[in-house]
């Protein structure tokens, strides 16, 4: 179960009243896991009204928990495809061509062992991320084009265009509380959270980032454009996490916090001058990375 949909089932199974705190290291305690990803779903939860976000006071329940309906995913492990091993399993195979183009699902079920249910799942949230296309009958073919060198290269040098003029819109107005959640997720990660969380959250947290910014524009197409830009290079970002050095960490979430630092004075062009050398920089350091993707 996904930790959003834990802390929704805490709070309906309890009856937790309207306005209650939820504390992000209790609740770590509560599920065994970090305060990070805790965090981050509080933060998903905030955008769907669930919870709200207050600045320097943390989080609370917006809703009575007894009014909370039972969350779609709820009772099933895992929740999302992108929670499955599976999922980055299939991926990395593919990555470094250990399966061949043309498969068939029996092929598949029969190399991971897993059911044919678990593995549809997973193919069809492929195929959502435009790696994968069904064949005719039981068939799949795996697809080179969006996990390619060139793609790879276009959607970096896209952010670099769009994510900074999203920060210079005229509707743009940070959400304070928010902010403050990313900054306290990006402290945490230099004290050493980085090594608790498996490559799944650490590219979620680092997409969340960029969107809560592109957010902050309150244009709704910003913030699609981005979403499809992560769908294309979730698989190389999330190969990246293991050849990426901890100092590369380290710098991505100090020029985070450099960039929440700016947006708090009110200083927007030059944050937008920084993220765009950001996502830069970032990109020069997956160099290799995108040299050894399949053409």
């Amino acid at each position: 179960m996904h930790i959003a949909d834990r802390i929704v089932e805490h709070a309906r199974a309890n009856r937790l009243p309207a306005g209650t705190h939820l504390g992000a290291q209790a609740l770590a305690d509560l599920f065994d896991v970090s305060r990070i990803p805790v965090r981050a779903a509080l933060l998903l939860l905030n955008k769907e009204g669930i919870v709200r976000a207050e600045r320097n006071r943390g989080f609370f329940l917006a809703v009575e928990g007894s009014e909370l309906p039972e969350r779609e995913g709820v009772n099933r492990e895992p929740a999302t495809p992108w929670d499955d091993p599976l999922y980055y399993r299939l991926a990395e195979d593919w990555l470094g061509g250990r399966i061949e183009e043309r498969v068939s699902e029996n092929e598949l079920m029969r190399h991971y062992s897993v059911t044919r249910n678990r593995l549809l799942k997973v193919l069809q949230r492929a195929t959502e991320d435009l790696w994968v296309e069904r064949l005719p009958g039981r068939g799949w073919r795996f697809l080179a084009v969006m996990v390619s060198a060139q793609a790879y290269e276009d959607g970096y040098r896209f952010r670099m265009v769009l994510e900074p003029a999203a920060l210079l819109e005229p509707t743009f107005q940070v959400d304070r509380a928010a902010l403050q959640a990313l900054a306290d997720q990006q402290i945490a990660l230099l004290k050493g959270g980085f090594r608790k969380l498996s490559p799944t959250e650490l590219f979620s947290l680092n997409s969340q980032f960029h969107e809560v910014l592109i957010g902050f524009s309150n244009n709704p197409f910003f913030v699609d454009a981005i979403k499809k830009l992560d769908r294309v290079r979730r698989l190389l970002d999330f190969r990246s996490t293991y050849a990426t050095n901890r100092d590369r960490l380290l710098k991505q979430c100090s020029e985070h916090l450099e960039i929440i630092d700016l947006l708090e004075k009110g200083d927007n062009a030059t944050a937008a001058r920084f993220l765009h050398d950001h996502i830069k920089g970032a990109l020069e350091s997956k160099r290799g990375l995108i040299a050894s993707a399949p053409e």
